[in-house]
């Protein structure tokens, strides 16, 4: 059974190689919700995540016990960067086994770091199990992301972090996938007993260690779909769900939406950019799910920072929509000269700025003479979006918007 002194160990065994992340005052979010919120930065860690911690807690052991033979892992992510990472770092061999469709980019960040990387399967399960077979042909040890006790010692050095800067912590807010981080760091805070609550927050998405911690047995789900594809985890571990039931106080649920407002509030108020499961901890707070005195203090875990750009370019749109700086139209009018020249100069008259414009007079939908204007404008809120309606209205444009 993982214990205090086993995540004291790793403590002392990853100290000098892996970064003392920040664990900063966030004023902003304080003002905001009535808390004295303090952030962890692990999107800040060396490999742009907190499972550096427990992949060089393992192989560090492994290489204590004379297991020097290589490792191999199955991740998609950031488990794979930290285990190549600690493979290189004591000079063993590393295979990662991805799924095929797996991001260029991340397949590269592996191999600069010297691990072998074997693309199988269509998911992560896929290549899981493709690990695992490979594993014993080549009687090397798998390095399992989050079942392992050495793995979950490492990531529950993070507690020792964040409680030797704020010992008076009331609560610690934590992202759940497949348990390995919470469990811990829920175990290092009760067993060196502190009086701090341990939150779990996970994505509606991949709802199966939420749903079974509240009926405290395993339930496995058919599938996952999720921004936060480090917490995107379909089956519940036995060995992670024991210490959750053990030691967690609390679980939440949040929605992509909800992430995605979280991951735009970061980068926009707080300077911080992160992943989806590196927000989901901030988007329980901004949504309400944290149930606690108004004054308490409160540590929430960025776990990562490795965010595709593509998804942050998309995040970084649908929010600036939502939050009404953005409006996407299609407006019809009559294709004469004049007419688009005329449609421009009222958005000229109401401060709108046309960032994209599309002219089309060719779509089957259209009446004869008429054309659709798709234009992309920058707006100042909600009361400035309803201007635009009004006057485009009032000339008699007939309009839809895009969400």
């Amino acid at each position: 059974m993982l214990d205090l002194k086993q995540i004291e160990n790793a403590y002392e065994r990853i100290k000098g190689v892996i970064s003392q992340t920040p664990f900063s005052y966030a004023p902003i979010l304080s003002a905001l919700t009535g808390y004295e919120i303090y952030l962890k930065k692990e999107n800040l860690q060396q490999t742009g995540a907190f499972k550096l911690r427990g992949a060089f807690n393992k192989v560090a052991t492994l290489v204590e016990e004379g297991r020097s033979g290589g490792v191999v892992a199955a991740s998609a992510g950031n488990h794979a960067q930290g285990v190549a990472f600690s493979a290189k770092h004591f000079g063993m061999e590393a295979t990662i086994v991805m799924p095929e469709s797996t991001p260029l980019t991340k397949v590269q960040g592996v191999r600069e770091l010297g691990a072998k990387v074997i693309l199988y399967g269509s998911n992560y399960d896929e290549a899981y199990g493709y690990a695992i077979g490979y594993a014993q042909e080549k009687n090397q040890d798998f390095v399992h992301p989050f079942s392992d006790e050495s793995v979950m010692a490492g990531q529950g050095t993070l507690a020792i972090e964040m409680l030797k800067e704020r010992s008076e912590l009331d609560l610690i807010v934590v992202p759940v996938g497949g348990g390995g981080l919470i469990s811990g760091i829920a175990t290092a805070v009760k067993e060196s007993g502190s009086r701090c609550k341990v939150m779990g927050v996970a994505a509606e998405g991949a709802p199966a260690m939420a749903t079974s911690f509240r009926e405290k047995r395993v339930i496995d789900t058919t599938g996952v779909r999720t921004i936060a594809d480090g917490i995107a985890v379909r089956d519940t571990s036995p060995v992670t769900l024991e210490y959750l039931l053990k030691y967690v106080d609390s679980m939440a649920l949040v929605g992509e939406d909800e992430i995605a407002n979280a991951i735009l509030f970061l980068l926009e108020r707080q300077k911080v950019l992160v992943e989806g499961a590196g927000a989901v901890g901030v988007a329980a707070l901004l949504h309400k799910k944290i149930e606690m005195p108004k004054g308490s203090r409160i540590g929430i875990v960025l776990s990562g920072g490795n965010i595709d750009v593509t998804m942050l370019s998309l995040i970084i749109e649908k929010g600036l929509i939502k939050s009404a700086r953005k409006m996407k139209l299609i407006v019809t009018l009559v294709d004469k000269p004049g007419s688009l020249m005329h449609f421009t100069e009222l958005l000229r008259k109401v401060s709108a700025n046309i960032v994209q414009i599309g002219y089309d007079r060719t779509s089957t939908d259209l009446e004869f003479g008429d054309a659709n204007v798709s234009v992309d404008l920058e707006t100042k809120g909600v009361e400035h979006q309803e201007e635009i309606r009004q006057i485009l209205g009032k000339y008699g444009f007939a309009f839809v918007e895009e969400h």
